[in-house]
């Protein structure tokens, strides 16, 4: 039998509906960001920093993109032989097959997997965040606490605490108390949903959790409560750098905008921990005699003519003449056509804008007001 002290299990399956148009067809963990990026390349690149090389992604929702683009794992030297990255659809056995029912079914139904590597250590990872951490100081810290459970943990604004799962700690950052989504939260340390479990322990939970007829099947609802009512060693890992959810609208905005803020310390540029993607070569970007383009990110493939202000574009989209672009991000493939005037607006992947638009959202909207264009 292999054994590998830790294999990640990295939850990509949900439809992630609050990002409206840009999971019609497409799974959340596979939706662009910062122009070249997809957000599955950030705990992929984090896991290949971190030497963690077997990664099993759980995919469910409009898996296609998010396959594909995945391949063998080799855009993150994570294409080995014995682990390297393993797409983990639902599947039918011999009693039959379902879907996955809540993130900790998914990792029952993949109890199979992770036994093949008889690891010590399983990091559950959610595909739908924006940061850089090195697992392995992680996982340090939970053998030094020699703890059953270690979750990643960071402090937001008392106001957003009640948006995720919060714990009270004591001075040795032992968990006393795990409250999910409360609405009056008696801490504003919330769970990143990065958890290290030895993985006797986790395995013991799932198989009883999926024994309940009353569980959601769920980590923050029920796997966790569980362990903490039996007195597990549950600990609490401060996490300070950057990191956000970008499960709706104005957060997937918002982090797509810091990569433009100079004030912001996210930084992609950090030669010593890298984030890789897998993209396709293509020809350089090309600045049209007449056309202004300033404070903003353009990838490989485009074509511009007319004023791109403060704004991402991605591969191979056609900005035409006399537009005027501000505050947007814009998706592979579109086509922005001439005279077009847009502003704190998304366009999807191969979207297209006629000439004639004119969509203008103020920072002091609301941020549903963002507009996201789609086809």
């Amino acid at each position: 039998m292999m054994t590998t002290e830790c294999v990640a299990m990295l939850l990509a399956g949900g439809q992630g509906s609050r990002l409206k148009a840009l999971t019609a067809n497409n799974a959340k963990p596979a939706v662009l960001f910062g122009g070249k990026y997809r957000i599955i390349d950030f705990p992929l690149s984090n896991c290949m920093n971190s030497n963690i090389d077997v990664v099993g992604v759980l995919t469910q929702y409009r898996p296609y993109i998010l396959n594909n683009y995945i391949g063998n794992g080799s855009a993150w030297a994570l294409d080995k032989v014995n682990g390297g990255v393993r797409i983990l659809p639902p599947y039918m056995g011999q009693k039959g097959g379902r879907w996955y029912n809540g993130t900790a079914d998914a990792i029952t139904q993949n109890i199979d997997f992770i036994d093949r590597f008889n690891p010590k250590y399983v990091l559950i990872l959610s595909g739908d965040h924006i940061y850089k951490m090195d697992y392995s100081k992680m996982i340090a810290y939970h053998k030094s606490k020699q703890a059953d459970l270690t979750i990643a943990v960071r402090e937001v604004p008392w106001e957003e605490a009640s948006r995720f799962g919060v714990v009270v700690t004591n001075d040795e950052s032992r968990i006393q108390e795990f409250q999910e989504k409360p609405p009056e939260p008696k801490s504003n340390k919330a769970s990143m949903g990065i958890y290290v479990f030895n993985w006797p322990v986790l395995k013991k939970a799932l198989i009883e959790d999926a024994q309940d007829p009353n569980s959601e099947n769920d980590f923050g609802n029920n796997v966790i409560p569980a362990l903490h009512n039996e007195n597990k060693r549950i600990f609490a890992y401060m996490f300070s750098d950057y990191w956000k959810d970008v499960g709706t609208i104005d957060s997937y905005y918002d982090a797509n905008m810091d990569l433009l803020d100079e004030s912001c310390d996210f930084d992609l540029t950090d030669p010593n921990f890298r984030i890789f993607s897998n993209n396709n070569s293509r020809h350089p970007q090309y600045i049209g005699p007449n056309a202004e383009v300033s404070h903003s990110l353009i990838c490989d493939g485009c074509v511009v003519f007319g004023h791109v202000e403060h704004s991402i574009l991605s591969h191979d989209i056609t900005i035409g003449e006399h537009t005027f672009i501000k505050d947007c991000i814009i998706h592979t493939g579109a086509v922005i056509k001439d005279g077009a005037h847009l502003e704190r607006c998304i366009v999807g992947p191969r979207g297209t804008v006629d000439s004639d638009t004119r969509i203008i959202a103020s920072e002091n909207d609301d941020p549903s007001q963002i507009q996201v264009i789609n086809g």
